[in-house]
Order: C-alpha cells, then sequence, then structure tokens
C-alpha cells in the first residue's frame, strides 16, 4: 500500500532535512519537526535565523581548518595558548570534544577526515601539506595524534608519523583510556583525559 503524506510538502521537507542530521532517524525528525512548528515564532524563526547567520557567517581556519566565524579561528588568535604543542584530530568534533573536557592548551590541525581510497580521500584532501609548512616554523616541540581508534583512523596515523620523520619535534598519540573502533567525540571527559595524559611517544 502506498504511504501517503500525514503533512504538506513544507512539512514533509523540513522532516526529510531534520532526519539527515546524527542521531535523528524519520520518526525523531518527525517529532522535532512537530516541535518546531508548535512553536514556531519562539523556536522555529529564532532557530530559522541563526541558522542563516550561521551559513553567511561561519568559514574555515586559513591556520587550523577548523570552523569558526573568524579567520584566524578564536584558537589559532588566542595569545595564550601553548604554540610548543600541536594536537592532530580528525574533524571539528573531535577539536570540541578536547576543548571541553579541558585536557589541552594548545595549537590544533583538524585533517577533515581520514585516508580513505574507497572514498577517495588521499594527503592532499587531509591539508597535510599546510600541516608539514606549519612545522617548518620554529617553536613547535610536540605533535600529538588524537585519533579515532579506528582501522582507518591508525593508518592515517602511521602515515602521518612517516611523514614527520625527520622533521625536530617530538611526535606522541593518545593511549590508555581509548578503546578501539572509538571515537573522539563520544567519549567521556574523564575516559578523554585519562587517554591524552597517557599519551606515549610514536
Amino acid at each position: 500500500m502506498r504511504r501517503r503524506a500525514m503533512a504538506g510538502p513544507e512539512i514533509e521537507r523540513l522532516i526529510q532535512l531534520l532526519s539527515k542530521l546524527p542521531g535523528l532517524g524519520p520518526r525523531s525528525a518527525r517529532r522535532a519537526a512537530l516541535a518546531l512548528v508548535k512553536r514556531k515564532a519562539d523556536l522555529m524563526e529564532p532557530l530559522a535565523k541563526a541558522l542563516a547567520e550561521a551559513g553567511r557567517a561561519i568559514k574555515s581556519c586559513s591556520v587550523c581548518r577548523n570552523l569558526d566565524s573568524q579567520d584566524p579561528c578564536s584558537i589559532c588568535a588566542d595569545p595564550e595558548r601553548d604554540t610548543r604543542a600541536l594536537c592532530i584530530v580528525e574533524d571539528v568534533g573531535d577539536l570540541w570534544a578536547m576543548e571541553r573536557a579541558g585536557v589541552f592548551s594548545g595549537r590544533y590541525h583538524v585533517l577533515g577526515g581520514t585516508l580513505s581510497a574507497l572514498d577517495g580521500r588521499g594527503p592532499e584532501a587531509l591539508g597535510l601539506d599546510l600541516l608539514l609548512n606549519r612545522l617548518e616554523a620554529p617553536g613547535i616541540e610536540e605533535v600529538i595524534l588524537a585519533l579515532n581508534a579506528t582501522v582507518e583512523g591508525q593508518a592515517t596515523a602511521h602515515y602521518i608519523a612517516d611523514r614527520l620523520h625527520g622533521h625536530r619535534v617530538g611526535l606522541t598519540r593518545l593511549a590508555h583510556g581509548m578503546p578501539m573502533g572509538g571515537e573522539l567525540g563520544y567519549l567521556d571527559d574523564g575516559t578523554l583525559g585519562a587517554a591524552f595524559r597517557a599519551r606515549r611517544k610514536v
């Protein structure tokens, strides 16, 4: 039997878009859409305005590839950050997790993914040339590989370690507390803190 639309095309489109967000399946998207429709004045309209403003303002940092409304981003522009340590993360969500846990006070480099031949993601897509250029500048003493403990994450970490061979920086990676298959964005603050403190040389 053909499924009939339960609402007009505008609401169905809203549900369809919401269902593309992480953690929202079709049912959750319908509940979210209904909440927005019911609270049009105090929720839907301010949210639509905030989304439009964010879409216009947010850009990729030309230094570390973080997402922010300024370039360089607020982390790269912060004079209080430790310029001797550079933490390499897979995605902006991982950077946010590190900042939320408060375990790192240095600078970051966001890869934007991992090496993947199947997805056509090579070294150039991860901004590795930008990373290597950053390491040419004096002052960086430690590079921390804070990549997800997945097969792709580990393969990317090994590739980066090979590329950094010969650079006069200490190279460490997260250790205890980070389970195989785990992703930084889903770890609790205590586990992430333990993994960061127990990082080891590569």
